[in-house]
Protein backbone atom coordinates (compact mmCIF):
# COMPACT_ATOMS: atom_id res chain seq x y z
CA UNK A 1 0.00 0.00 0.00
CA UNK A 2 1.19 3.48 -0.82
CA UNK A 3 0.78 5.85 2.10
CA UNK A 4 -0.31 9.47 1.72
CA UNK A 5 2.60 11.83 1.03
CA UNK A 6 4.68 9.01 -0.50
CA UNK A 7 5.79 9.28 -4.11
CA UNK A 8 3.73 6.83 -6.15
CA UNK A 9 5.31 4.33 -8.55
CA UNK A 10 5.65 5.55 -12.10
CA UNK A 11 2.73 4.38 -14.18
CA UNK A 12 2.78 4.08 -17.95
CA UNK A 13 -0.37 2.79 -19.56
CA UNK A 14 -1.62 2.22 -23.10
CA UNK A 15 -4.69 4.23 -24.10
CA UNK A 16 -7.52 3.24 -26.41
CA UNK A 17 -6.58 6.09 -28.78
CA UNK A 18 -3.29 4.24 -29.53
CA UNK A 19 -1.12 6.54 -27.41
CA UNK A 20 0.61 6.04 -24.07
CA UNK A 21 -0.14 7.87 -20.83
CA UNK A 22 2.62 8.38 -18.30
CA UNK A 23 1.91 9.59 -14.78
CA UNK A 24 5.34 11.24 -14.53
CA UNK A 25 4.47 13.37 -17.58
CA UNK A 26 1.31 14.73 -15.96
CA UNK A 27 1.52 18.41 -15.08
CA UNK A 28 -1.89 19.14 -13.57
CA UNK A 29 -2.75 22.47 -12.04
CA UNK A 30 -3.63 20.61 -8.82
CA UNK A 31 -4.09 16.84 -9.05
CA UNK A 32 -4.23 13.76 -11.22
CA UNK A 33 -7.16 11.45 -10.45
CA UNK A 34 -6.86 7.80 -11.43
CA UNK A 35 -9.99 5.66 -11.50
CA UNK A 36 -9.19 1.95 -11.54
CA UNK A 37 -12.20 0.02 -12.75
CA UNK A 38 -12.90 -3.71 -12.80
CA UNK A 39 -13.48 -3.94 -16.54
CA UNK A 40 -16.08 -4.13 -19.26
CA UNK A 41 -17.93 -6.93 -17.45
CA UNK A 42 -18.88 -4.61 -14.56
CA UNK A 43 -22.16 -2.64 -14.80
CA UNK A 44 -21.24 -0.61 -11.70
CA UNK A 45 -18.03 0.50 -13.45
CA UNK A 46 -20.01 1.51 -16.52
CA UNK A 47 -22.32 3.64 -14.40
CA UNK A 48 -19.41 5.24 -12.52
CA UNK A 49 -17.34 6.08 -15.59
CA UNK A 50 -20.36 7.47 -17.43
CA UNK A 51 -20.95 9.71 -14.41
CA UNK A 52 -17.28 10.76 -14.49
CA UNK A 53 -17.71 11.63 -18.18
CA UNK A 54 -20.54 14.00 -17.27
CA UNK A 55 -18.35 15.67 -14.61
CA UNK A 56 -15.15 16.06 -16.65
CA UNK A 57 -15.56 19.84 -16.87
CA UNK A 58 -16.10 20.03 -13.09
CA UNK A 59 -12.80 18.24 -12.54
CA UNK A 60 -11.00 20.39 -15.14
CA UNK A 61 -12.27 23.57 -13.42
CA UNK A 62 -10.52 22.33 -10.28
CA UNK A 63 -7.26 21.62 -12.10
CA UNK A 64 -7.63 17.84 -12.01
CA UNK A 65 -6.43 15.54 -14.81
CA UNK A 66 -8.40 12.29 -15.17
CA UNK A 67 -7.78 8.76 -16.40
CA UNK A 68 -9.61 5.43 -16.00
CA UNK A 69 -7.62 2.19 -16.21
CA UNK A 70 -8.25 -1.53 -16.03
CA UNK A 71 -6.60 -4.87 -16.68
CA UNK A 72 -8.75 -5.32 -19.78
CA UNK A 73 -6.99 -6.24 -22.99
CA UNK A 74 -6.67 -3.70 -25.79
CA UNK A 75 -9.55 -5.30 -27.69
CA UNK A 76 -11.91 -5.31 -24.70
CA UNK A 77 -10.92 -1.77 -23.67
CA UNK A 78 -11.61 -0.44 -27.15
CA UNK A 79 -15.01 -2.18 -27.16
CA UNK A 80 -15.73 -0.60 -23.77
CA UNK A 81 -14.80 2.83 -25.07
CA UNK A 82 -17.12 2.42 -28.07
CA UNK A 83 -20.06 0.96 -26.15
CA UNK A 84 -20.01 3.11 -23.01
CA UNK A 85 -20.70 6.86 -22.99
CA UNK A 86 -17.14 7.88 -22.10
CA UNK A 87 -15.86 9.61 -25.23
CA UNK A 88 -13.81 12.32 -23.42
CA UNK A 89 -12.36 10.20 -20.62
CA UNK A 90 -8.88 8.74 -21.26
CA UNK A 91 -9.20 4.95 -21.01
CA UNK A 92 -6.13 2.84 -20.28
CA UNK A 93 -5.74 -0.91 -20.53
CA UNK A 94 -3.34 -3.75 -19.71
CA UNK A 95 -2.84 -2.52 -16.13
CA UNK A 96 -1.09 -5.62 -14.82
CA UNK A 97 -2.10 -7.55 -11.72
CA UNK A 98 1.50 -7.20 -10.49
CA UNK A 99 1.39 -3.41 -10.90
CA UNK A 100 -2.04 -3.24 -9.24
CA UNK A 101 -0.63 -5.02 -6.18
CA UNK A 102 2.02 -2.28 -5.87
CA UNK A 103 -0.85 0.21 -5.61
CA UNK A 104 -2.51 -1.87 -2.85
CA UNK A 105 -5.47 -2.91 -4.99
CA UNK A 106 -7.49 -6.06 -4.41
CA UNK A 107 -7.46 -8.82 -7.03
CA UNK A 108 -10.44 -11.12 -7.64
CA UNK A 109 -10.90 -14.37 -9.51
CA UNK A 110 -13.85 -14.57 -11.85
CA UNK A 111 -16.92 -16.39 -10.53
CA UNK A 112 -18.88 -16.61 -13.78
CA UNK A 113 -18.34 -16.81 -17.53
CA UNK A 114 -19.13 -13.09 -17.72
CA UNK A 115 -16.04 -12.17 -15.68
CA UNK A 116 -12.39 -12.47 -16.67
CA UNK A 117 -10.37 -15.22 -15.02
CA UNK A 118 -8.71 -12.57 -12.84
CA UNK A 119 -9.26 -8.81 -12.54
CA UNK A 120 -8.52 -5.78 -10.39
CA UNK A 121 -11.09 -4.41 -7.96
CA UNK A 122 -11.85 -0.65 -8.06
CA UNK A 123 -9.76 2.12 -6.63
CA UNK A 124 -9.51 5.89 -6.79
CA UNK A 125 -6.18 7.67 -6.40
CA UNK A 126 -5.75 11.42 -6.10
CA UNK A 127 -2.11 12.24 -6.84
CA UNK A 128 -0.64 15.68 -6.17
CA UNK A 129 1.60 17.76 -8.46
CA UNK A 130 4.74 16.20 -6.97
CA UNK A 131 3.41 12.72 -7.82
CA UNK A 132 2.71 11.94 -4.18
CA UNK A 133 -0.32 10.06 -2.94
CA UNK A 134 -2.83 12.52 -1.56
CA UNK A 135 -6.04 10.50 -1.16
CA UNK A 136 -7.06 6.99 -2.01
CA UNK A 137 -10.14 4.84 -1.82
CA UNK A 138 -9.78 1.12 -2.43
CA UNK A 139 -12.65 -1.37 -2.65
CA UNK A 140 -12.73 -5.15 -2.49
CA UNK A 141 -16.19 -5.20 -4.10
CA UNK A 142 -17.81 -3.39 -7.03
CA UNK A 143 -20.00 -1.26 -4.76
CA UNK A 144 -19.31 1.33 -2.06
CA UNK A 145 -17.33 3.72 -4.23
CA UNK A 146 -17.06 7.39 -3.30
CA UNK A 147 -19.82 9.54 -4.74
CA UNK A 148 -18.47 11.99 -7.32
CA UNK A 149 -20.26 14.88 -5.61
CA UNK A 150 -18.32 14.01 -2.44
CA UNK A 151 -15.04 13.69 -4.36
CA UNK A 152 -15.54 17.11 -5.97
CA UNK A 153 -16.58 18.59 -2.63
CA UNK A 154 -13.49 17.12 -1.02
CA UNK A 155 -11.26 18.62 -3.69
CA UNK A 156 -12.98 21.99 -3.20
CA UNK A 157 -12.30 21.82 0.53
CA UNK A 158 -8.67 20.77 0.00
CA UNK A 159 -8.05 23.66 -2.38
CA UNK A 160 -9.93 26.29 -0.34
CA UNK A 161 -8.45 25.36 3.03
CA UNK A 162 -5.02 24.10 1.97
CA UNK A 163 -5.93 20.86 3.71
CA UNK A 164 -2.97 18.46 3.91
CA UNK A 165 -2.91 14.80 2.94
CA UNK A 166 -3.82 12.65 5.95
CA UNK A 167 -3.17 9.07 7.04
CA UNK A 168 0.58 9.02 6.57
CA UNK A 169 1.20 7.04 9.78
Amino acid sequence: MIKPREVVPNLTINLVNDTKWNLQDQKPENFTLIFVYRGKHCPVCKKQLEQVEKKIDDFKERGVNLIAISANTEEVAKETYKEWEIENLPIGYDFSIEEARKWGLFISNGISDKEPRQFIEPGLFLIDKEHKMYWQSIQSMPFGRPNLKDVLGGIDYILKEGYPARGED
